[in-house]
């Protein structure tokens, strides 16, 4: 389904992808891990288009996405899930998610219901200020507005940071949903034991370059302790 070939991408001087090559089959889960300033969000971000890479190749099924529009690479079915959720606060929950409804692919009406199923405080606080919900319940948030953009892969950047662990549970409990829903998963997580839980597959980057990948069956502690010491 996703296809990051010999990804390069420059900050100046500074070289933050080395040639990374990624795939993510369709229904699959993948597990990015990798020190703090590997370059896990600068791969996220030139796959969804707010980065542009000096060399390589980002195609999803398929075709090429190098190029386009952030809100172009949306409507393909690619959507993310950013660090520190970026919602709207000053709106509603309802009307956080009335935006993201609007952005949905080939401009069909997604269920609003199905997200609030999977999110059920969200019901309770629907009609409440979005800046008020705790940093757990804005997570939620986040993720059921992306999902209302009807995505074939979901990318999510630390879905875990800064949350208590009993809301961690139910965000993982959503995300297994999700993919029980055939929805292929890249999942850029710090808390290692989160990510192995879900992912199918793991790729390890670190300066820049993917150093170790393979089934989550066969990641073993002492390889994360290798390449997640800076």
């Amino acid at each position: 389904m996703l296809e990051v070939r010999d990804l390069h991408v420059r900050y100046g001087p500074i070289r933050a992808l080395r040639g990374v090559d990624l795939d993510v089959s369709a229904g699959e889960a993948v597990g990015l891990i990798g020190p703090n300033g590997a370059g896990k969000t600068t791969l996220l971000s030139a796959v969804v288009g707010a980065v542009r890479p000096s060399q390589g190749s980002v195609t999803f099924e398929g075709a090429s996405v190098l190029g386009r529009a952030p809100e172009a690479i949306v409507r393909t079915g690619i959507a993310l899930v950013p660090e520190g959720r970026q919602i709207f606060g000053t709106l509603s929950v309802a009307e956080n998610l009335m935006l993201a409804a609007k952005s949905s692919r080939d401009g069909a009406k997604p269920e609003t219901e199905e997200v609030l199923e999977l999110f059920p405080v969200l019901r309770t606080y629907y009609r409440s200020s979005a800046g008020k919900l705790s940093g757990g319940e804005q997570q939620q948030l986040a993720i059921a507005r992306v999902l209302l953009t009807e995505p074939k892969l979901l990318i999510m950047d630390e879905p875990t940071e800064g949350i208590q662990p009993s809301v961690i549970q139910q965000i993982e409990d959503a995300i297994q949903r999700i993919k029980g829903k055939g929805i292929a998963v890249l999942l850029v997580e710090q808390y290692v034991e989160f990510a192995w839980r879900l992912a199918d597959a793991y790729a390890i980057m670190r300066k820049g370059a993917i150093v170790s990948r393979g089934a989550t069956a066969d990641l073993h502690e002492e390889l994360v302790r290798e390449h997640l010491t800076i």
